[in-house]
């Protein structure tokens, strides 16, 4: 029996996309660090939020964490374009949307370092709803500092996300996954972690501040308040 063969042309929105990923490789020199972070402190945090009559979700809470590392790695928001690093005073988060039919768009949230967690998440679901809707504006769609991808409603933990040219840096968002700890008594339990992938331009950020960003936004999540 012969199998039957499906061609999808690779045009219109999708070939914009493969278009995107590919220049993005070609013309970065991106690297990727990986991470795990401790999620207990901002699990109990979305529960008391929810108890107190605010719904937000992980990936909400995740992007303000994210906002707050930034603030004090400056050097790890902003753009290069040609020869030169753009780096911005205030973070205009762009936030992966998978849409139907295998469509990916990376719009972003203007003045995003100066909202509440409430904001935010109003904001990304504003976002999600334009972009469905095919109404998201050309300087939503290019103009972000820095990207986070999130897969956390899959069961990938830790992926290479690719960057969101010209941007400097990507953050991707794995699963929360329970992992053995052993607690300050010396006894071991069940806590839950996220994993988490930092993908960075080399040109503009060596392996170390990327590490220490990484670091932050782990610190951030463990230290989690509102």
């Amino acid at each position: 029996m012969t199998a039957q063969i499906r061609t999808v042309p690779l045009k219109g929105v999708r070939g914009m996309i493969a278009d995107r990923m590919v220049q993005s490789l070609q013309t970065g020199a991106q690297l990727t660090h990986h991470a795990s972070a401790d999620a207990s402190v901002l699990l109990a945090e979305k529960a008391r939020m929810a108890e107190a009559g605010t719904k937000v979700s992980v990936e909400d809470l995740l992007m303000l964490a994210v906002i707050r590392a930034l603030s004090n790695h400056p050097d790890a928001n902003g753009r290069v374009e040609g020869k030169e690093i753009k780096l911005s005073d205030t973070v205009d988060l762009s936030v992966a949307i998978a849409l139907p039919g295998n469509l990916l768009v990376a719009p972003a949230i203007f003045g995003a370092s100066a909202m509440t967690v409430s904001e935010l998440r109003a904001a990304r679901q504003d976002l999600a709803a334009r972009a469905r809707a095919n109404k998201l504006s050309v300087s939503e769609m290019t103009g972000g500092t820095f990207t986070v991808s999130n897969l956390g409603l899959t069961r990938v933990e830790h992926f290479t996300p690719i960057i969101n040219a010209p941007q400097i840096c990507i953050l991707g968002v794995g699963r929360l996954t329970d992992r053995a700890v052993r607690g300050s008594d010396g006894e071991i339990a069940l806590r839950s972690h996220v994993g988490l992938s930092l993908t960075f331009d080399h040109r503009a950020l060596d392996g170390a501040p990327a590490g220490d960003l990484l670091t932050a936004i782990c610190v951030e999540i463990e230290s989690f308040a509102p």
